[in-house]
């Protein structure tokens, strides 16, 4: 199994903030928008992004949640070991509100499809947008693609794009793996 850095710690800040200013020229205050982590692995980016905008750019409206999508997968039935759920916290109003969803690597696109399933449980969004730190091209099974990405990377089937956060591995950077 080998191993390839696609991207280190300073790269990884560079992207972060790119992606901060890009939801700034949109979203202007965020008094209208919210922004909502994927669990498990897209609230470390989601968390980073939203601590950027009100650190370094003083966006005061930030409004953060992370939604739990692992009974709304079309595939949550099929592993042979019982799932194990995490936590939904979102406790502001999505009603009218545009919502950026924040996910770490978009790779086939259901994920995104459970999240799209998974939020109407809240309400009726006015928009949905995601962004991703990793895209993966040429892997999605469903027509989604993101509307802010850090990083576009051809990866074929037998690699994996792994992320790895100061918070949870102890380092900021990207690999690409191959099995």
């Amino acid at each position: 199994m080998s191993q390839k850095v696609l991207l280190n710690a300073k790269e990884v800040n560079i992207i972060l903030h790119r992606l901060a200013c890009q939801l700034i020229e949109k979203h202007n205050d965020f008094s209208n928008t919210v922004l909502i982590g994927l669990q498990p692995r897209g609230v470390f980016l989601a968390d980073r992004i939203a601590k950027i905008l009100k650190d370094d750019y003083k966006v005061e409206n930030v409004h953060l949640g992370y939604l739990d999508i692992t009974f709304f997968r079309d595939d949550f039935r099929r592993g042979e070991k019982p799932l194990s759920a995490n936590s939904t916290k979102i406790d502001f109003l999505v009603e009218d509100k545009n919502i950026v969803f924040i996910d770490d690597v978009l790779y086939t696109g259901r994920s995104i499809r459970a999240a799209l399933t998974a939020i109407q449980s809240f309400g009726r969004p006015n928009e949905i947008e995601l962004l991703t730190l990793i895209d993966r091209r040429f892997s999605r099974h469903l027509p989604i693609q993101p509307d802010y990405r850090g990083r576009q990377v051809d990866v074929i089937n037998n690699e994996k794009v792994k992320v790895h956060w100061k918070e949870n591995e102890n380092e900021d950077a990207v690999y690409l793996i191959e099995k």
